[in-house]
Parts: structure tokens; sequence; C-alpha cells
């Protein structure tokens, strides 16, 4: 759904999902091609009558609960697309990306390799 999208509203909506939730404000100020508030909140809105954002009575935006998975499929298009359906060759680039990593992502990429080793052995 999220490829269906008008460019503006997928920017607004990719954003957000970065931030992981933020005001009207913070979502203008992390987009790469700033828009007015008004601009940003109308956006906002339309993903709001598409069930793809929440907002809550403070004003704060958040992706709605099934964004992830809308980023799943979106991932798994782009594994399939680019790598060949080969998740490993996806992880390898992914992690040429980055200089070092933090202990705890160093942990959490262990125990999912180890996770995966365990169902293939299954």
């Amino acid at each position: 759904m999220i490829e269906t999208l008008p460019r503006r509203e997928r920017e607004v909506f990719e954003t957000l999902c970065g931030l992981g939730e933020g005001a009207t404000a913070a979502v203008r100020d992390a987009l790469r091609d700033p828009l007015s508030d008004s601009a940003v909140r109308t956006l906002l809105k339309r993903l709001e009558a598409k069930d793809l954002v929440l907002r809550d009575a403070q004003g704060v935006w958040r992706p709605a609960p099934r964004s992830r998975a809308l980023a799943d499929n979106a991932l798994q298009r782009m594994v399939d697309t680019f790598f060949a359906g080969s998740a490993a060759s996806a992880a390898t680039a992914l992690l040429g990306l980055t200089k070092a990593l933090k202990p705890e992502e160093l942990a959490a990429l262990r125990r999912a390799i180890d996770a995966a080793g365990e169902e293939e052995a299954s």
C-alpha cells in the first residue's frame, strides 16, 4: 500500500516511521524537503484517514500498529528486487553501510543468526 501513496504522503509517512512518533512540527523539521505546518498537518490527516497513522489527545502522531507489517512487506519487496530474494545478501549490504555497530545491535544480530540456525536445524 505504501508504494501507492502520493510522493509527499509517502515521504511524511516514512519520516514519521523513522521518528517513531512526533508532533507536526517534529515531522516537518525531519523532512528532507520541508513543507509548511499546514501542509504537513494535511498530509498526516490524509494518512490518518487511510489508517496508516494515529494521533493521540496531545497531538502526537505515530505509525499505526499495522505499520510493522507494511515495513515487513516493503523490506521483502526490496530483498526480492535488489538481492534476488537473499536475506543474507541484503543483511550483508546493510551491514556494509555502517562503520560500527553498537554492542546491543551486535547482540541482536547474533540472536537472530542463532535463531535462524536453530530453525534450519529443526
